[in-house]
């Protein structure tokens, strides 16, 4: 029998002190638990991902500094083995640093391994930090059981796939009696349950039982959902522990058999998990919480326009940092309508906060007659929209200057995607909550909140509003972009592809070859590629999303702006 502490933490790259803390006190608690065997997860002592901060000198030495620390504890509690993931430095030829793992014992390292398999896509580039460590089997003896490890992405790899080296088949020729995999796994939509297939069958196919412990927090525009888990032999997950919160739990490892800590039988696991919109719900709270938190903001402030787009982030912002520090701002100018300055007021009276108002009308006419007087044309059409716009950002940056708040940007993947936005203008902002989101889930995930909460959050009138930009008379989205059921199936095969889920890929797929099929519909294709690559240079000055789909703008999708390629 193996006692075993599964610490899912939220760590802050950087802080490698706090990290430390975090660590010895979960340690602590292990051996009042009486494990024989505590786990970090990958990159535990700098937090996921440092980025460049890896090529510091003086980093290098805080985390040098911080594993002494976690040595110096560990001989405090001289019955515990602690694997923590850090940087570590290698010599020859190569990059100077591995992506490790060590062991620790009674103030000593007694094992330390190297992550074999480094991504290099999507959101991940390790290979420009790491070297790949010998593709060698690490398992050491923990009380009665033989402990087999990995790290992240070398047990992703068990059918061959997507490298030339398994890690996972080797370990299993060790024949150890519990992998234990420690991982730093941002989450996206679909990623819990991915996991749970790719392991379970690795350790049914193996016939081992494995322990997946994996870090939780938002970190810039990525979101660890924590989730760990763990599966036996049969390939079965008997354990999760929570999503999107810290969790320091005791396990027994009995002949294969996970148990409770006092022996007892573990609860069923729920395979169904969240819905899509909880989903999206949950990862955009925490993905906010923690950027306000670590950037050092405690209020935000968000221009309501009495759109959905504001009135779903303006909800979110709430529910995330409470009502009392979010403020929202209403800017009326000469087009906005009646309807949408009452429909904030009615929004911000449900959500419980103040709704300052900030006309912007006199401001725009007389920017307008300066430009006419000091270049002798008149501001009109597309320039006097992006003005409006620009000029609302300015009044939300100046708030923001003033009185501290994080301004929230407020667009939605749809119009990200096609540039339906105006640079300094709507996409001035420290975040954006909702711009991994098509327009479609904005409104499914505002009706969402609306139901959970068993009474109106959102206004059903912002609901049933039709999208406009209220930048000229009469103007509807539907002006300048098809509509929005149509738009995003389009998108989603353009921007994401076969990294969409079977349905999602299969359902676009579908509508896009229909609409191919005729001239118009195939004419409207090839219009929304252009669109995409013509707005790249916006989306580079935008500022980051939340991610909550498998390919968000950012990291995730690098493509270059002076190209010629549709």
């Amino acid at each position: 029998m193996l006692k075993i502490t599964i610490a899912q933490l939220n760590y802050t790259v950087g802080d490698i002190d706090g990290n430390v803390s975090k660590m010895i006190t979960a340690a602590q608690q292990a051996a009042i638990d009486g494990a024989e065997l505590v786990v970090f997860s990958e990159l535990s002592l700098t937090g996921y991902y440092p980025g460049d901060l890896l090529d510091e000198p003086d980093f290098l030495a805080q985390a040098e500094r911080g594993l002494e620390a976690l040595q110096r504890a560990s001989r405090q509690l001289p019955g515990l083995h602690w694997i923590v993931g850090a940087p570590l430095a290698r010599s020859g030829p190569g990059k100077a640093l591995e992506n490790a793992l060590v062991v620790l014992k009674a103030g000593e390292i007694v094992l330390r391994y190297a992550k074999q398999l480094l991504p290099t896509y999507n959101i991940f580039d390790e290979r420009r930090h790491f070297e790949p460590g010998p593709d060698v089997a690490r398992v050491l003896r923990i009380g009665s059981a033989q402990v087999g490890l990995m790290i992240c992405e070398d047990g992703w790899n068990d059918e061959g796939q997507d490298y030339l080296v398994n890690p996972f088949a080797r370990l299993a020729d060790a024949a150890p009696d519990l992998v234990v995999s420690i991982n730093a796994s941002p989450s996206n939509i679909g990623k819990r349950e991915q996991r749970h297939q790719i392991f379970a069958a690795a350790s049914r196919r193996h016939g081992l039982p494995l322990l997946y412990v994996n870090q939780v927090g938002g970190q810039d525009q990525t979101v660890f959902d924590g989730a760990s888990f763990a599966v036996e032999p049969t390939g079965r997950v008997t354990f999760e522990a929570r999503r999107f919160a810290e969790d320091v739990t005791t396990l027994q490892l009995d002949e294969g058999r996970f148990l409770a800590r006092d022996g007892g039988l573990l609860p069923d696991v729920d395979t169904a998990g969240l819905s899509t919109m909880a989903f999206y719900r949950a990862q955009i709270v925490l993905g906010l919480r923690d950027y306000a938190r670590r950037c050092g903001f405690q209020r935000a402030v968000v221009g309501s326009s009495g759109g959905i787009d504001s009135a779903l982030t303006l909800a979110l912002a709430v529910e995330a940092l409470g009502a009392e520090n979010v403020a929202a701002i209403t800017m009326p100018s000469v087009y906005s309508s009646a309807g949408s300055v009452d429909d904030s007021v009615v929004l911000c009276r449900n959500l419980g906060i103040t709704l300052d108002t900030h006309p912007i009308a006199e401001t725009v006419a007389a920017l307008s007659q300066q430009f006419e007087a000091s270049f002798g044309r008149p501001l009109q059409g597309l320039p006097l929209e992006n003005l409006q716009a620009r000029v609302r950002g300015t009044v939300l940056m100046e708030y923001s200057n003033s009185f501290g708040h994080l301004l929230l940007t407020t667009g939605n993947k749809s119009e990200i995607s096609v540039g339906y936005c105006t640079l300094y203008g709507d996409t001035n902002g420290g975040l954006g909550l909702i711009g991994d989101l098509y327009k479609t889930e904005v409104f499914a995930l505002s009706r969402h909140l609306n139901e959970a909460a068993g009474r109106e959050l959102i206004p059903q009138a912002i609901i049933d509003k039709e999208p406009s930009a209220e930048l000229a008379p009469g103007q509807r989205d539907t002006d300048s972009l098809p509509p929005y059921p149509v738009l995003d199936e389009i998108l989603k095969l353009l921007i994401e592809g076969r990294r969409l889920s079977t349905a999602e890929w299969e359902e676009a797929t579908a509508f896009v070859a229909r609409l191919r099929a005729d001239p118009a519909g195939d004419a409207l294709v090839q219009r929304v590629r252009g669109m995409i690559a013509r707005n790249e240079y916006k989306r580079r000055q935008a500022p980051p999303i939340i991610r909550v789909r498998s390919r968000a703008f950012g990291t995730g999708r690098q493509m270059p702006i002076a190209a010629k390629f549709v």
